[in-house]
């Protein structure tokens, strides 16, 4: 196959003696027998999505690597010492059990000390909800996680933390990546200084635990927290190293962990994916709480920010709820505990997601809190807490099976969320009900609200163009109705307009500019696509709501909004 110039220029480059002899024997091999690898590999420089900088571990600019994240990491020294001019600038580093985790983590400390720049970095794999943590609790300037969160094998990533422990935001995050790619490989300063490179480990572990122990802890009685049978899984990743600990300190002593995924390890030999959202990804923690009589199963994504949750239904089956429905669960109970001890003032909000289930509107209206809704991607959150001081944050989620419990941590949080939904689930079981009717009472007063999501892989740079015109097609020619329903109205959060198409009416939408359009139908169904910041993907996200008069019709409704969602899916080609 032809190669373009632009692309046979990159290669050049990482065939000189400014990279090491591993790398320019990994580039040849890809020139002679992979060339459509090559292509993949150098066609464009790793870019910093909804989750950070993200990609298949390998040589080139488009992949993980030391000079990839060496290169990102002198970008953001260059930037730090710019904007912290004169003081000691501290950076904290997390990794999680991902293959070349631990050495990657050291390419980046060692980076940093050879420009001066303190650094804390963890001796093992911790949860990135801990370094979100360490941040702040050491006072750092920024942080670093090396996690690639559910992908395959294959993939790595860098996720950069700011002071206020949150991820990067606009326009930050356009002025760090504007600095990086100024940068040439040979201004890369990889001369470590190990006089500023400090090992951190148990201390922060004592006082990340302490914090989830206060945030995610209300009177349980022990006797409670006793007949709660739990089933844990960390799929071979981070929450090992905390969750068994929080909730033996919490007083959860009925605890099955699935041992054949507690050793973390990178390949993931038992799963397909350590994707928690994906049912085949608990089976064996599932059929663990089938063995043992579990109530709940609580499954945690390899760097322990994402929580996918079984709980026995209505027969007594262990069903997956999806992260909409946990996210409803958790906020409730966590208002319903605020409203208990006086603490709704009207000043608290809740935070979310565009693509999120609008339930929890009806729910911030009825406990008279504000329900901030942000673009995708958990870093817009944590900008609220920064940008609403005057407001107290009660927490907030997302549909991709994370939450953050208050604002000690600025990110995803699997590992409090885990006790918290153990509190909740206790309770419940000691007042004769569960996790799954406690869900069915929220239907009932709320609207039973069922979402689902389609994501359509297209890998590499002929699927990126796919995805592209995927996009396009929806603009240009917008659906004007969906199974037999009126579009009432379209969001273009690209063009940040919301356009109603029965009046033409247009108003700016406020929010940063994304690649996000949102349709909205006459009977209240809500349609969003858009193309994953981290994977190879364009996301479908369908929500359909009911009325449920009582709990025992919750079948009957479920059914009616499943065949919906069907159609809509059918009607859309998506299938």
């Amino acid at each position: 196959m032809d190669i373009k110039k632009e692309i046979l220029d990159k290669v050049n480059v990482w065939l000189s003696p400014l990279f090491d002899n591993q790398t320019q024997e990994a580039v040849k091999e890809m020139m002679t027998s992979s060339p459509k690898e090559l292509e993949d590999s150098f066609y464009k420089n790793l870019e910093f999505g909804t989750g950070g900088m993200r990609g298949i571990m390998g040589p080139g600019t488009n992949r993980i690597n030391k000079y990839t994240l060496g290169k990102a990491t002198q970008g953001l020294s260059n930037y730090l010492k710019k904007v912290f001019t004169g003081k000691e600038i501290k950076v904290a580093i997390a990794y999680d059990c991902r293959n070349n985790s631990n050495t990657l983590a050291k390419v980046v400390a060692d980076v940093f000390s050879a420009n001066g720049i303190k650094v804390f970095l963890f001796t093992d794999l911790r949860p990135t909800p801990e370094l979100s943590f360490a941040v702040r609790h050491l006072s750092c300037h920024a942080g670093i996680v090396l996690t690639a969160s559910h992908n395959p094998p294959e993939y790595n990533g860098y996720k950069v933390y700011w002071q206020d422990g949150g991820q990067l935001v606009p326009p930050q995050d356009g002025e760090i990546i504007s600095v990086i790619e100024a940068l040439e490989y040979n201004q890369i300063n990889f001369n470590a200084n190990e006089n500023l490179i400090e090992y951190i480990d148990n201390d922060v572990d004592k006082a990340f635990l302490g914090a989830s122990l206060g945030a995610a802890t209300f009177n349980t009685p022990q006797e409670a927290k006793d007949a709660l049978k739990v089933v844990f899984t960390p799929l071979h990743g981070t929450s090992v190293k905390l969750i068994p600990d929080l909730l033996e300190d919490a007083g959860y002593s009925n605890v099955h962990i699935v041992n054949e995924q507690a050793v973390p390890d990178g390949n993931f030999p038992t799963v397909k994916s350590p994707n928690p959202e994906e049912p085949e990804a608990l089976a064996m923690a599932i059929e663990l709480a089938n063995q043992t009589n579990a109530d709940i199963v609580v499954g945690t994504d390899p760097d322990s920010d994402r929580l996918g949750v079984a709980v026995r239904n209505s027969e007594g089956v262990m069903t997956l709820l999806n992260g909409n429905q946990t996210m409803m669960l958790m906020t409730n109970f966590l208002l319903e505990e605020w409203k208990k001890q006086g603490k709704l003032t009207g000043n608290q909000f809740i935070g979310s997601t565009i693509v999120s289930t609008p339930m929890l509107m009806e729910l911030a209206t009825d406990y008279g809190v504000q329900c901030k809704v942000g673009l995708t991607g958990f870093k817009w959150i944590a900008k609220m807490i920064v940008d609403f001081p005057e407001l107290q944050f009660v927490g907030g989620g997302e549909e991709s099976f994370g939450y953050m419990v208050g604002d000690f941590v600025r990110d995803k949080d699997a590992v409090t969320s885990t006790l918290l939904l153990c509190e909740i689930a206790a309770q419940a079981k000691a007042n004769a009900s569960s996790l799954y009717q406690e869900l069915l009472k929220l239907y009932t007063k709320y609207g039973f609200y069922k979402e689902y999501l389609i994501s359509l892989t297209k890998k590499g740079m002929d699927g990126a163009q796919e995805i592209k015109q995927m996009m396009i097609d929806l603009r240009e020619s917008p659906l004007k109705e969906i199974n037999g329903e009126r579009v009432v109205m379209v969001e273009d959060y690209q063009a940040s307009t919301a356009k109603n198409l029965f009046t033409g009416e247009e108003e700016a939408l406020t929010l940063p500019k994304s690649n996000v359009l949102i349709y909205y139908l006459e009977d209240g169904t809500k349609i969003c696509a858009r193309p994953s910041g981290t994977e190879p993907k364009i996301k479908f996200y369908f929500s359909v709501n009911d009325t449920l008069d009582k709990v025992e019709n919750a079948r009957e409704v479920e059914t009616i909004l499943d065949h919906k969602i069907r159609n809509i899916i059918e009607e859309m080609n998506l299938i």
